[in-house]
């Protein structure tokens, strides 16, 4: 990709987009981190958009464009309309940024991933650890090229419909992972060093009830509205440790803010200060 020399006066545009789009927080993040970059006349939208809008929406951004985050349902679209992309957008077949080249055209990366890696580090997950993933859609596929970089060789990935563990095949086998498929509704024993999980608002709100959980595991739960989940609130009074979509959401928007603007490192003190007050709003 185009190393990105950022202009202080040109005007630059950069959205999230996603549907539903309009509890995001990243416009937020990234406005903040604008104006602690002293990045002025610099602007992050949020663009309510489905799948079949994403290439139309994209193909007539103007020059002044110089990325977008995508969230659900645009992550596996996002990855064909670009040129170029990074191996573990093109390994995992999902992308959640889209940056403008120098020739105009769309580079795809995915910052879940190293996200995903430091949530996890982070919050005491350990080398080759063992990991149980709730969901299969295109969140799990980075969280198995996550767990990939911790070094685990076996994912447990639950699921509602057995067919999408075949689908997840490809990429765990490309990440050099072994799969072990289980029916999610039949998930109560969370014993795994880590579990993540990556299922909508409200899939995994009956596992709270029924889930038995081991000392020493961390769930990392990738929703952040509404915070916190019932599956983090019973993590946590189970003494489980958690770590939040909140998390993610920083950690991937750092990454993109570095690409869509060559500010290295991105300044994260005002980001994450501007997340957590916003956050703390609702």
């Amino acid at each position: 990709m185009r190393e990105r020399h950022p202009s202080v006066l040109t005007a630059h545009r950069a959205a999230v987009c996603g549907q539903p789009i309009g509890h995001s927080l990243s416009p937020v993040i990234h406005t903040a981190g604008f104006a602690a970059a002293g990045l002025l006349n610099w602007t992050y939208t949020a663009i309510e958009c489905d799948a079949a809008g994403l290439p139309g929406l994209v193909h007539g951004l103007g020059p002044e464009w110089v990325g977008l985050s995508l969230t659900m349902p645009l992550k596996e679209v996002a990855l064909t309309l670009a040129s170029a992309a990074s191996p573990a957008a093109r390994v995992v077949g999902v992308a959640n940024t889209l940056v403008r080249q120098a020739d105009g055209s769309w580079y795809a990366d995915n910052t879940d991933i190293p996200g995903m890696v430091r949530v996890l580090r982070e919050a005491g997950v350990p080398d080759k650890p063992s990991v149980t993933v709730l969901g299969g859609g295109g969140t799990a596929r980075a969280a198995l090229a996550a767990c990939a970089r911790l070094g685990a060789t076996e994912v447990t990935v639950a699921t509602r419909r057995p067919a999408v563990v075949d689908e997840l095949a490809p990429v765990a086998e490309a990440l050099g992972i072994t799969l072990i498929g289980r029916d999610f509704v039949s998930v109560t024993a969370l014993e795994s060093d880590a579990v993540i999980s990556t299922v909508p608002k409200g899939a995994a709100d009956e596992l709270a009830l029924t889930a038995a959980w081991r000392p020493g595991t961390v769930l990392f739960d990738a929703i952040y509205d509404p915070w916190p989940t019932p599956l983090a609130a019973a993590a946590d009074a189970n003494g489980v440790r958690v770590a939040s979509g909140l998390d993610l959401l920083l950690a991937q928007a750092l990454g993109q803010f570095e690409q869509f603007t060559g500010v290295v490192p991105a300044p994260e003190a005002p980001m994450r200060a501007a997340l957590t007050a916003a956050a703390a709003m609702r």
